[in-house]
């Protein structure tokens, strides 16, 4: 292949990555502003309709360390397409009349594609050159998160004038054209050694994982079957301790724990699972305040759709940091940046916490935590790529997504608690001090974030893009 073919590849290459990435995170995300539709055009509770998102972010977080793995190897491309006509066939179910149960089944579809990031950044650091691979790398997981903002405000647009059959409808259309894109314009693995999955380790994990989400979303359990929440967390404790010892002692491990004997990649996911959970906890705190009515005494009591504009500044500040950071990184190194990027989000936290009486406000809080969330996003490949061989791409970074997945789980579920807490019995709503109280508890956990980022990483910043 010539040169010129090299870079037309390379051009094409790098907007289909992020588009197939953006894609996939707007659609895992419709489940959030679609909620209370659902609860209303089946006729289930609020409680139920819930798991349309928890079920995606749990399938996501069982599937990501697999299809990591896969993404190891020279299947890569056939695990890339695969997992695009799942999610396409989850669009489906969830766009047609069907059952609440099919709905669930189809939700369940759709949250296998928070799994595709991390082979696309493998892709990514296999195929494109060292200039652009760093970049690429950055943007692909601020893609991951900044996408949410994408698919607030379109599926709350769609809802208002079609209802959610439309929103789903609209998202399997995407996917489809994901899995087009991939089909015309990615490549091959160049990775030629067999990948082994380690089927008894994916069956411990996913039994750990799935046990920890549905105990940190189904926050009830806890109050009303208290034995059963300790027996479901001893299983799981259980599950992930012998998760463990299969990892160590299999040659083909699903997660390399080896690789958690660099400090680079121990503080990483340590600050992005802190972090994880105070930048969920505001994005889900601040559509709830803006959709509640001024009845309450506070809160603009605006449509799924203006509340997903809210969000807009999160996606295009989180874009713009994507673009920054990476020519920050060769300056100031990824673990400064790390560092810098969680302390803007307590930034955006406290702003909620101290201003939030007019909808300009929630969207300079909104802002502030995309650029924050941006940075954190694409600095944070480059602290744990500098340590990871080039062959371990997908693999690593899966963890770093299965960590993310459990962090916004955890941030959901504290801002809820703290928002349960704070609403008298037979009202509706919380009091606008309960808001201030979740936004204080996620800025303390975030601050976490930062001490371990400039802590545990210190004296292990990497100047440039990985390699």
């Amino acid at each position: 292949m010539t040169a010129d073919a090299d870079g037309r590849g390379e051009r094409l290459l790098v907007p289909a990555l992020v588009f197939v990435g953006v894609v996939v995170a707007a659609v895992g995300s419709l489940g959030a502003p679609l909620i209370t539709s659902v609860a209303t055009t089946f006729d289930v509770s609020l409680s139920s309709a819930q798991w349309t998102l928890t079920l995606a972010l749990l399938t996501g977080a069982v599937t990501t360390p697999l299809l990591g793995r896969l993404g190891s190897g020279p299947y890569r491309r056939a695990a890339i397409l695969v997992t695009l006509a799942v999610v396409s066939v989850g669009g489906v179910l969830t766009a047609l009349p069907l059952s609440f149960a099919w709905l669930l089944l189809g939700r369940a579809a759709q949250g296998v594609g928070l799994a595709l990031t991390s082979m696309l950044m493998g892709v990514a650091r296999d195929l494109l050159s060292s200039s652009r691979s760093g970049s690429t790398i950055a943007l692909l997981s601020v893609a991951s998160t900044a996408g949410v903002g994408v698919g607030y405000p379109m599926s709350g647009f769609l809802t208002d004038h079609g209802g959610i059959r439309a929103a789903y409808g609209f998202g399997a259309a995407l996917t489809v054209m994901a899995l087009v894109v991939a089909l015309k314009v990615i490549p091959p693995s160049p990775q030629k050694r067999s990948t082994g999955i380690d089927v008894p380790g994916a069956l411990l994990l996913a039994v750990a994982l799935s046990l920890v989400l549905i105990l940190v979303s189904e926050t009830a359990l806890w109050t009303s079957h208290p034995w059963a929440v300790g027996t479901l967390a001893t299983v799981a404790v259980v599950s992930a301790g012998m998760w463990v010892r299969v990892e160590l002692e299999s040659s083909a491990p699903l997660v390399d724990l080896r690789l958690l004997r660099h400090r680079a990649v121990v503080g990483a996911n340590g600050a992005m699972f802190l972090g994880g959970i105070g930048m969920y906890l505001l994005l889900t705190i601040v559509t709830r305040f803006a959709q509640t009515p001024a009845g309450a005494g506070y809160g603009f009591g605006l449509d799924a759709f203006a509340a997903g504009l809210v969000l807009v500044p999160f996606s295009v500040f989180g874009f713009l940091a994507g673009k920054l950071v990476p020519r920050a990184l060769r300056r100031v190194g990824s673990a400064h940046a790390l560092t810098f990027s969680a302390l803007v989000v307590v930034g955006a936290l406290a702003l909620f916490a101290g201003t939030r009486t007019s909808v300009l406000e929630l969207c300079a809080a909104m802002a502030v935590l995309g650029f924050g969330v941006g940075s954190f996003s694409a600095a944070l490949p480059a602290v744990v790529l500098s340590v990871v061989p080039s062959e371990e791409t997908s693999s690593a970074m899966s963890t770093t997504q299965v960590v993310r997945s459990v962090g916004f789980a955890f941030g959901s579920a504290i801002g809820g608690l703290v928002l349960g807490t704070g609403t008298s019995a037979g009202s509706i709503f919380p009091s606008e001090g309960a808001y201030t109280s979740a936004a204080w508890v996620g800025a303390a956990v975030t601050a976490a974030a930062a001490v371990v980022s400039a802590t545990v990483l210190r004296g292990r910043a990497v100047a440039g893009h990985p390699t």
